[in-house]
């Protein structure tokens, strides 16, 4: 089991004039296989957090683990998946999706295919002669989740992917990728600001402060809801029971911010 672990993290953020603390005492685990779910006010270090994992930046104290190895100093796969798709405009949707096994110099006849497969299974299919440009932008989003497992990672972030989305277009999403995460067994961690979202993808839910950010409450989704899809764990009379008791601990700590 792949097991990611975060140990004591902190991350202050230094400037000629100042220092900004962004995150403090940041300690969880999370198993392979398992979607989780970040949530909490604006500027509470979610986004920090993620690119400390990712290994874009060196957390001040603490340090990230998988398989009890430092994440900063091994070569791990870390599929990064942002709001926007960062699609080269000018290579088509198939050169989009190979770049990441042509950067770690694993482009095969055999990877390209199972890309393409993939490609197809998402809804995809005959796209891949296309420009971006050609395809709406869920479109453009499940071509940009295929580039991001093509290099099959231990690991998937995903930073609020959807939320640029119409709402049809956003559960349609919720729904593919959820599927889609499940049937590869993928670590998966959500950064969103929408409560529902978070309720229907994840196993847990980890709620933030204000900055500096820390984990105040942990939410278990409730086994009935993570056995439905998004869709259907929308329409369970569990998911609005989750739903307001977030909802209250998110207006405290707002209103507490304001204060």
């Amino acid at each position: 089991m792949a097991t990611l672990r975060i140990h004591q993290l902190n991350h202050t953020y230094f400037t000629k004039q100042s220092a900004t603390t962004a995150l403090e005492n940041i300690s969880l685990t999370i198993e392979e296989g398992e979607f989780i779910s970040f949530l909490g006010p604006s500027g509470c270090g979610k986004t920090t957090l993620l690119s400390i994992i990712a290994g874009l930046i060196s957390p001040t104290e603490g340090k990230v683990t998988l398989d009890e190895k430092n994440i900063q100093q091994m070569k791990s796969r870390i599929g990064y998946m942002l709001q926007q798709d960062y699609l080269f405009p000018w290579k088509t949707i198939k050169e989009n999706i190979m770049i990441g096994l042509k950067m770690m110099n694993e482009w095969s006849k055999e990877n390209e295919e199972s890309a393409l497969k993939l490609l197809e299974q998402i809804g995809l299919k005959g796209v891949d002669s296309y420009y971006p440009r050609q395809l709406s932008g869920g479109m453009r989003q499940r071509a940009a989740l295929v580039r991001t497992l093509a290099i099959n990672p231990h690991i998937l972030l995903l930073d609020e992917p959807f939320s640029a989305l119409d709402f049809q277009t956003k559960l349609k999403l919720e729904e593919l990728v959820s599927q889609t995460l499940h049937s590869f067994g993928k670590t998966s961690l959500l950064v969103t600001h929408d409560i529902g979202e978070a309720i229907a993808m994840s196993d847990r839910i980890f709620l933030f402060s204000a900055r500096p950010g820390k984990i105040v409450k942990t939410f278990i989704v409730p086994r009935e809801l993570r056995q439905l899809s998004p869709l259907e764990a929308r329409q369970h009379p569990a998911y609005n029971s989750l739903f307001q008791r977030i909802w209250k601990e998110l207006d405290e700590l707002e209103t507490k911010t304001a204060d």
